[in-house]
């Protein structure tokens, strides 16, 4: 989820991966990586495959049995605008072994995705109902596509249940371990906050205010009420390179905000463990090298997971936390483009039999302490 809407992180080279990755929607971020990557160093990695048969896909998911997943895939039925910038993405729920193939819309343009934990129907957030309205840009948060909705639907595209209806943005869509909520972001005049509402669409709540500061990438911990998700200002946006963004955790009732890192480097996406206390991350090093961190809500230092001198991002962990799927930029010539990757991470023991509630976050000596985060109004 991400999801996530990442601003600017890397002005230079933005335009030659966009234009290599011209058919990804939901790129949260783009990469700054030059498409003549150094080789990876995979006796620093943890085992990793990349998934077969599978085109170019963004920010893919695990469903509850580990094997199955969802993503938005590069697909040449989605809405085209001519603009290599916009992303031309369908959702498509595959396997891990690239064995299933399975389109779950065939229109408009789609971006993130998540599975019920009844793995009996999927949410996905589209355009297909607003193709006539100004396409707008995924990884723009400026010109974010104004008529994308959430819709849900079987694991077959069958069944579909539009549940927001109106001009506004909604994205960045996930749902809770009971099943009982989803919690996503709304966009409303520039403006991004964190909503949440049933499974069945209604009960719609507004659960950050904010400001300057513009929070995504919710997923709710295993205990059900507490929300992770970044937030980066939009008063950095253009100016800070990369744009800081900062972990925090909130109560799904909009109390309990609690910052969770304390500095100013750009900690994207932070998707949550098992174990409620680790998340995975992406970080911009060494330039404009994006790579994978393994983040401690206890305080503990990252751990970092990939050494892949290019772009590593969009991950997610499979439901019991031993291996994480996220795209990583491969292939070569005119196949050269994010592809989905499966890391081994069951060495970690992430798993929820190590769930031992959500744990405080120490705060370091020489912290940043964001004071202007505005909860309610």
């Amino acid at each position: 989820m991400n999801r996530i809407r990442l601003p600017r992180v890397a002005a230079a080279g933005l335009a030659s991966l966009l234009a290599t990755t011209a058919a990804m929607a939901q790129t949260d971020a783009v990469s700054g990586a030059s498409p003549a990557a150094s080789p990876i160093d995979r006796s620093r990695e943890l085992p990793v495959h990349r998934i077969p048969k599978i085109p170019p896909a963004a920010e893919a998911y695990y469903a509850p049995d580990g094997y199955h997943l969802i993503a938005q895939v590069r697909d040449p039925d989605a809405q085209q605008s001519g603009d290599k910038r916009v992303g031309s993405a369908l959702t498509y729920i595959f396997t891990e072994d690239g064995t299933t193939f399975r389109r779950i819309n065939d229109r408009g343009q789609d971006a993130c995705s998540f599975f019920f934990p009844d793995q009996k129907r999927v949410i996905w957030t589209s355009t297909r109902d607003n193709m006539g309205m100004p396409l707008g840009n995924w990884s723009d948060p400026g010109d974010y596509p104004a008529g994308a909705e959430l819709y849900t639907s079987d694991l077959y595209g069958r069944d579909i249940v539009r549940l927001t209806h109106n001009p506004w943005y909604d994205a960045e869509v996930t749902v809770s371990p009971n099943g009982q909520w989803i919690v996503w972001t709304r966009q409303i005049d520039g403006k991004a906050s964190l909503w949440r509402m049933r499974a069945d669409g209604s009960d719609e709540q507004q659960v950050t205010f904010t400001g300057d500061w513009q929070p995504g990438a919710p997923f709710y911990l295993a205990d059900n009420d507490t929300i992770i998700f970044q937030a980066w200002r939009e008063s950095d946006y253009g100016k800070v390179t990369p744009t800081p963004m900062t972990v925090f955790t909130i109560r799904a009732d909009g109390s309990g905000l609690t910052q969770r890192t304390f500095d100013r480097e750009m900690t994207w996406g932070p998707g949550p463990a098992a174990d409620g206390r680790h998340y995975i991350f992406t970080r911009i090093i060494d330039g404009n090298n994006h790579e994978l961190f393994l983040g401690d809500l206890a305080g503990d230092a990252p751990l970092r997971l990939t050494y892949n001198p290019g772009f590593d991002g969009m991950k997610s962990f499979s439901k019991d936390s031993s291996k994480m799927v996220f795209v990583r930029m491969a292939g070569e010539g005119d196949k050269r483009g994010l592809y989905s990757h499966v890391m081994d991470l069951s060495s970690l023991k992430l798993g929820v039999e190590n769930f031992k509630g959500i744990p405080a976050t120490p705060v370091p000596a020489n912290a940043v302490l964001v004071t202007d985060f505005t909860v309610k109004r």
